[in-house]
């Protein structure tokens, strides 16, 4: 992105970059100062409008806390150039005062190579932390983690726990201050607390006894979409992730469950309009990258359309010898896909938010069959309607009403029986997505419409 495209869509930063853009020149010993007030999203906003080259020395100027603050809110492709382009001491500086999860998601957008050569400035234990933290899939709740969290020895009493909490909060920075986890004397998760809790409760009274025993946590491997859904159920503001024996080994914030979220949505709408996931922003993927995610698909479903024509051609004679019912095939065929398409995505949705479970699939289907009963009558009747107003006789009416009925019936439960299919056999639900439900049902369609005009119009 070019800073004049950033200007555009930045006005108010646009307008506060000259001053910073001048103090850079003038008197960069005064840009801290100047800029201690401004939140640190604001500021990179700024920076977005700068000349990349000034953006290095913005935070060559700044704090390393503050810089660091300010690198995590830049745009994701000018942040892996700065980084790119920067001395890796530097790099390392910098990423090395991000929160552990934030460090992690810097690294991982940078060329391999560069990352080990910013990885390797690190200090040993930061290091250390950061290279654990590699070793989960991105997707995962290890991969979204954050290892800076407060546990607790159930044996500690009220006061001794605020003593410990005041040190830990002064010693530095810790992501996730607002839940303090409660452990057993083998470090296995006991119960939870809030900061609040802790404060209200009598002095002298054990934490054990006023932490919730019931704590909910998922394991390192689990599915940022598991992640996600039990934060919304139980209404959280962290996930402690416990390894196999039980130990608080990270925290999934709420931040970084609404990144999450986004992410997975973004995969999902991709999917549904048959595209494979992008592992980077629009702009930053590569030209053919694109090209070779979206072609794929276009083939699949390329080949599944000609089976269309296949059937369109078995049924050659029938359609010379009633040349009416060319005219009303977009419209049998669209119908089938629109209602196939609405079930999918209605289907696809309500599993992932958990709405829909597998052991649903005979109430699903018994309701979308009642679905397609009703949309398909209710299109059946316009449809027959519209053939007769086109001066056709009652026959081909009759031919489109019922085909529509069928169709629309066939569509809807298609629609809604593939994710479900999908999820059984352990792929992504989203795969269904609307272009391949309707595909599927174009064919059918297709079969639907001329043997119900066969047997109606007594045709070959």
């Amino acid at each position: 992105m070019t800073p004049s495209q950033r200007k555009e869509e930045r006005p108010i930063a646009a307008l506060i970059a000259p001053d910073i853009l001048a103090l850079l020149e003038e008197s960069p010993s005064d840009v801290a100062a100047e800029t201690e007030e401004m939140h640190a999203a604001d500021l990179a906003d700024v920076a977005e409008s700068l000349p990349t080259d000034q953006v290095k020395l913005l935070l060559r100027v700044l704090p390393a806390a503050r810089a660091a603050d300010v690198l995590e809110y830049l745009d994701e492709e000018l942040r892996a150039e700065v980084l790119e382009e920067m001395p890796a001491a530097q790099a390392a500086k910098l990423v090395s005062e991000m929160t552990p999860d934030d460090r992690v998601d810097v690294l991982e957008e940078l060329e391999e190579g560069r990352s080990k050569e910013i990885l390797a400035e690190i200090p040993a234990e930061a290091r250390r932390e950061t290279e654990a933290l590699l070793t989960y899939a991105p997707d995962s709740a290890g991969g979204i983690m954050t290892t800076e969290f407060v546990q607790l020895p159930e044996t500690m009493n009220v006061d001794e726990a605020l003593t410990n909490v005041r040190r830990i909060a002064r010693a530095g920075r810790r992501e996730a201050m607002h839940a303090l986890y409660v452990t057993d004397a083998q470090g296995a998760l006991r119960g939870v607390m809030s900061l609040r809790e802790l404060l209200a409760a009598p002095e002298g009274t054990r934490i054990a006894d006023i932490a919730w025993e019931e704590v909910q946590s998922v394991p390192a491997t689990a599915d940022r979409a598991e992640v996600a859904r039990m934060t919304s159920e139980y209404d959280l503001v962290a996930v402690p992730v416990v390894d196999d024996a039980g130990k608080v080994i990270g925290v999934v914030t709420v931040d970084d469950v609404i990144d999450a979220i986004v992410e997975e949505q973004t995969e999902d709408v991709q999917k549904l309009g048959a595209v494979q996931p992008l592992e980077e922003p629009y702009f930053q993927a590569g030209f053919w990258s694109i090209a070779r995610k979206r072609g794929g698909w276009l083939i699949l479903l390329f080949i599944e359309e000609m089976f269309t024509g296949t059937a369109l051609r078995h049924y050659e004679a029938t359609l010379a010898s009633a040349i009416a019912l060319t005219f009303f095939i977009p419209l049998i065929i669209s119908s089938g896909g629109n209602s196939g398409s609405q079930s999918a995505t209605l289907i696809t949705r309500a599993l992932a938010v958990g709405d829909v479970e597998m052991r649903d699939a005979l109430r699903v289907f018994l309701r979308e069959l009642g679905q397609g009963l009703v949309l398909g009558a209710f299109l059946g009747a316009i449809g027959f309607g519209r053939a007769l107003m086109w001066g056709n006789g009652t026959d081909v009416a009759w031919v489109v009403a019922s085909t529509l009925l069928f169709v629309v019936i066939t569509g809807t439960i298609v629609g809604a029986m593939l994710p479900l299919l999908f999820t059984r056999v352990g792929f992504d639900p989203a795969i269904a997505s609307s272009p391949f439900v309707a595909s599927l049902v174009d064919v059918a369609g297709i079969i639907i419409y001329f043997n119900i005009a066969i047997h109606v119009m007594g045709l070959g």
